[in-house]
């Protein structure tokens, strides 16, 4: 059994990383529509002196990979504040990015 056999036997499989996709593309700002079907997340670079931003990738996913997708970046974050520290983002007020409001609970 070859290493790809085993490796779809136990529920994984392999990602390719293109090379021209290896580079990736360097976003600063993101636009976050919906409809009832899809989430459409336009990822876009703004620069000073530059009176237009460029989508420079969209990705379109499913509600259920959003909220997928928002589950994986709060751990990942924790993960990354435990070990780097807290993520500061200037001139915002302090709140959850969990899909719900956490420990507002009421009687």
């Amino acid at each position: 059994m070859n290493e790809n056999e085993n490796n779809q036997q136990q529920g994984q499989f392999q990602v390719e990383l293109p090379q021209d996709k290896a580079q990736g593309e360097y976003a600063n700002f993101a636009i976050i529509t919906h409809s009832s079907s899809d989430f459409v997340l336009d990822f876009a670079r703004v620069l000073p002196g530059v009176p237009k931003a460029q989508v420079r990738s969209r990705v379109i996913l499913a509600p259920e990979h959003a909220k997928r997708l928002l589950m994986a970046l709060q751990e990942n974050i924790v993960r990354y504040e435990r070990e780097y520290g807290q993520i500061k983002v200037p001139n915002q007020q302090p709140r959850t990015i969990a899909p719900f409001n956490v420990g507002k609970g009421e009687a």
